[in-house]
């Protein structure tokens, strides 16, 4: 059974990490150079770098702080936001990423994950999904969660997985931030139709809530930013917790 993996999340915004609530309202947490190399000395497995404004705003995820980065952790990191074709994908990897995010550009244009998988690797290539809890359906939306699409979580991933995508990375827009867990009933769902890894991000806010992603949530990743950013939960202690509580993680 392959060991559980603990992410931390780093949004990029003016070149500096920031987090919000619910994709809004952000505070600047630190620069994302030290706290990558932080999280990668404090025993994280990964780490994922999105430039959340990239697409809405139509720029390049900052190809010189990917090189900074690559230059100063010794773990795989992945880097999303702003990438819409196949030579974005090539300056990132060549200027030190292990992977790629898509999400935006993926529901504009599907084609891109096959592009993907078939130039670098389906390893390369995740695709992130932002969804939102509403009338009984989780709905993907588009740059940063502020445009809503026709397209629903469970049939999008299917086709993702279908169309090449290495893993998922599903984000809940409803637990964003909030502290209160992550949706595990949406991530079981996921991880039972799925063949590909499954990672979950939004509701990190306490040791029990990795846990609970693992178990209940049959989630192969756990993606957290604030409880790590702000020094609520250490990397080490929690990866300690987790071994105690009888999930296989690194340690």
């Amino acid at each position: 059974m392959l060991a559980k993996r603990i992410v931390p999340c780093l949004d990029i915004k003016d070149g500096k990490t920031v987090k919000g609530i619910n994709f809004v309202n952000f505070r600047d947490a630190g620069d994302p150079v030290e706290l990558g190399a932080q999280y990668s000395n404090e025993g994280a497995d990964e780490l994922v770098y999105l430039d959340i404004t990239a697409s809405h705003e139509g720029r390049k995820t900052f190809t010189e702080l990917v090189k900074k980065v690559a230059a100063n952790i010794s773990i795989p990191f992945t880097v999303g936001g702003g990438i819409n074709e196949m030579k974005d994908v090539d300056r990132l990897l060549s200027a030190g990423a292990d992977k790629v995010s898509i999400n935006s550009a993926a529901l504009k244009n599907p084609q891109l994950i096959e592009d993907i998988a078939k130039n670098f690797g389906s390893q390369v290539c995740v695709v992130a999904i932002d969804a939102n809890y509403e009338n009984k359906n989780w709905l993907c939306y588009l740059n940063g969660g502020r445009i809503p699409t026709d397209k629903f979580l469970f049939e999008w991933a299917a086709e993702a997985e279908s169309r090449g995508a290495g893993e998922i990375l599903f984000t809940s827009m409803t637990h964003d931030g909030v502290k209160d867990g992550y949706a595990n009933e949406a991530l079981a769902t996921l991880a039972d139709s799925l063949h590909i890894p499954v990672i979950a991000s939004g509701g990190a806010g306490k040791k029990e809530h990795f846990r609970d992603t693992f178990t209940s949530g049959k989630a192969d990743a756990a993606l957290a930013a604030s409880v790590f950013h702000f020094g609520e939960i250490g990397i080490s202690e929690l990866k300690q917790y987790l071994f105690n509580e009888g999930i296989n993680v690194r340690i």
